[in-house]
């Protein structure tokens, strides 16, 4: 339904909740970069506005009937025309409440985190863009107009990656993930070309109507959907882009609280969600998302089982997560993937606050070093660790076990078996590794800490140099309202779905009614995974070693990240420098430079035999001229 600017009441408020973070982060770089408090002052202020717009939009637009959509002409060609404005539909909606939300908690929560740091104010400005960019991803109308907020997300995420600019390793995570992320998003941007080629325009909401089908054949559907699908991949860290996500936790600890949770690897997941109709034409895209997916869930996890860096096992744990909610939306569950990805918005930001409360105490990312300390003294982020720890394992009466059955049953739906067997596994996996670090950091031995693999290094402390004494109550109460949040989101998945799922949608609920196996078998891996890791870290005489530090060629491999960044090192070294830049310098010399030098040398004989003709040689020609007149003479005289 389109609606003019002018006449509706919906335009203030969306308007003010995706351009007050604009103007908070010029404001601090224009006049405020100087004044820590009057940035963090603004920052809040404006994404605490947003929030409340956000949740009054929802509010409003509850059980809405049709999508809103408020658009004016944006870009005109012939036959082609982009408009530029903001699509309300349930999936923008909430997506909207969870990005302000959780960028809101993040930004009090640095306040004690980041206090004293130098570049407290830069920090603020990039936290104000950001959000902007995010959220204006969430609502935009168009394709173009939503990979324009998209880039400018990957921007504003290199810049809270690499924050630290003073440290070679940050600088060097913030390139990775930038680079990783824009191959993918060359992918993207091809997609959308297939799109606008194939429908003549870029509206979403045509996208994903009925008439996408008549326009675009079958194969030039699964095409799109295919090169979009590599912009998910990079932004999502899916396989196989998915190791610059661990190494991105050089920045800040609240930074990978919001990259991980609800925002910018989330972005890849909306994505899909946002297309899911349209993606739902080609069964063939489809299957590659749901391998896709799997294979990035399993390597993740077992990435996590044998990692000694808290911050990277909660990495692993995001990618392993967000494989997980492609599955779900690959195999049909469109309310299962949205609404798992709700509540890891929560448990995922609560784990890495509460995360880096430790660090900031202690100094140190190594779980065998936390594991010495009195962790446990720290009593809000304990408890609400352990909270989010057994959401994120799937146990009930907590929101991710809500989620994460509404996954499996997803799964369980279709024919080939395989999938809900590979979903489980993941759930025993998850469940494992969790629960190790929680036994590791809160189940203190006085002996033999250090079982942990001689194959991996311990991480070095990475922050501990840029921790200032903060205020720990700005770093506590927004433990507090995540471990809520943890608590009670399952507690809404009925009214969620019919909202999701409702007429002012275009997709339709997904069947249910499986069985009570469904339930009980991924609860009974989660108990399993649980009990194996306090067998091997939490039960007292524990070696506090795993199953896989036995077998030290599988803790290698599963260390070493299944040897990925070594084939990417092996394909720049290989393909790219060996190969394409040196056959790129061999062009430039032998057909570029070769061709404009052969063009001088052609112009310059040519000149130096014109000189010849035109040299204006007077004497020459006097002999040529003297010498014809003498034979002519001497040939009458003698004839």
């Amino acid at each position: 339904m389109n609606t003019s600017w002018a006449d509706n009441a919906t335009l203030p408020a969306i308007v003010l909740a995706t351009a007050l973070p604009l103007a908070a982060f010029a404001a601090i770089f224009l006049f405020a970069r100087s004044r820590p408090r009057l940035s963090a002052r603004l920052s809040i202020g404006a994404v605490t506005a947003s929030l409340l717009c956000s949740l009054l939009l929802l509010g409003a637009h509850w059980g809405m009937e049709k999508p809103v959509q408020l658009s004016t002409r944006w870009l005109a060609s012939s036959s082609v025309e982009i408009p530029f404005g903001f699509l309300l539909d349930p999936l923008s909606l909430l997506m909207l409440v969870i990005v302000a939300g959780i960028s809101f908690l993040v930004q009090v929560y640095s306040l004690g985190y980041m206090a004293g740091d130098p570049g407290f104010s830069r920090y603020y400005a990039f936290m104000s863009l950001f959000a902007w960019a995010m959220m204006n991803l969430t609502v935009a109308a168009t394709l173009l107009q939503l990979f324009i907020f998209w880039e400018l997300v990957g921007l504003a995420s290199y810049l809270l990656i690499g924050f630290w600019v003073e440290k070679f390793s940050a600088t060097q995570a913030g390139k990775k993930a930038f680079l990783m992320t824009r191959t993918g998003d060359v992918a993207f941007f091809l997609g959308f070309l297939t799109v606008l080629l194939g429908l003549g325009n870029l509206s979403i909401p045509e996208m994903n109507g009925p008439r996408v089908a008549e326009l675009m054949a079958p194969a030039g559907i699964t095409l799109a959907a295919l090169l979009i699908f590599g912009g998910i991949v990079g932004k999502s860290a899916q396989f196989p882009l998915m190791t610059w996500l661990p190494d991105a936790m050089e920045g800040p600890t609240p930074v990978s609280a919001l990259l991980h949770s609800a925002t910018m690897v989330a972005a890849g997941v909306y994505l899909l969600a946002r297309l899911f109709p349209f993606f739902s034409l080609s069964p063939t895209a489809m299957s590659v998302f749901l391998a896709v997916g799997t294979l990035s869930m399993l390597l993740a996890s077992t990435m996590a089982m044998v990692s000694r860096d808290i911050k990277q096992i909660w990495a692993y744990s995001t990618v392993s997560q967000l494989g997980l909610m492609i599955m779900a939306l690959a195999a049909g569950g469109y309310f299962a993937g949205v609404f798992h990805l709700t509540t890891h918005a929560a448990f995922k930001a609560l784990l890495f606050l509460c995360s880096g409360v430790f660090i900031h105490l202690h100094h140190t990312n190594d779980i065998f070093e936390l594991s010495r300390a009195d962790c446990r003294g720290t009593r809000i982020p304990a408890v609400a660790m352990i909270v989010a720890a057994a959401a994120l394992s799937g146990l009930p009466p907590l929101a991710g076990f809500f989620s994460k059955e509404a996954v499996m049953a997803s799964l369980a739906g279709l024919s080939n078996p395989i999938w809900f067997l590979a979903g489980t596994l993941g759930v025993f996996l998850t469940a494992y590794y969790t629960f190790r670090l929680i036994f590791l950091v809160f189940v203190p031995r006085d002996r033999t800490l250090e079982k942990a693999s001689a194959l991996e290094e311990a991480p070095s402390p990475r922050e501990g140099s840029h921790e200032h004494d903060g205020d720990f109550r700005w770093m506590t109460w927004p433990l507090v309202a995540l471990a809520a949040l943890t608590a009670i989101l399952g507690l809404v998945e009925h009214p969620l779905k019919g909202f999701l799922t409702g007429p002012g949608t275009a997709v339709s609920p997904s069947a249910g009614g499986h069985g009570i196996w469904v339930t009980l078998l991924p609860l009974a891996m989660a108990a399993a995974g649980v009990g194996l890791a306090w067998l091997e870290f939490g039960r007292k005489g524990a070696q506090r070693a795993g199953f896989v530090d036995r077998m030290p060629a599988v803790q290698r491999l599963f260390a070493q990240r299944w040897y990925l960044d070594h084939v990417y090192r092996f394909l720049l070294d290989r393909v790219i420098d060996r190969t394409v830049s040196a056959l790129c310098h061999e062009t430039d010399n032998k057909v570029i430079d070769g061709g404009i030098d052969g063009m001088s040398r052609s112009a310059a004989e040519t000149g130096r035999f014109l000189a010849i003709l035109h040299t204006g040689g007077i004497q020459a020609r006097l002999l040529v001229t003297f010498a014809v007149i003498v034979f002519l003479s001497i040939y009458y005289l003698l004839g």
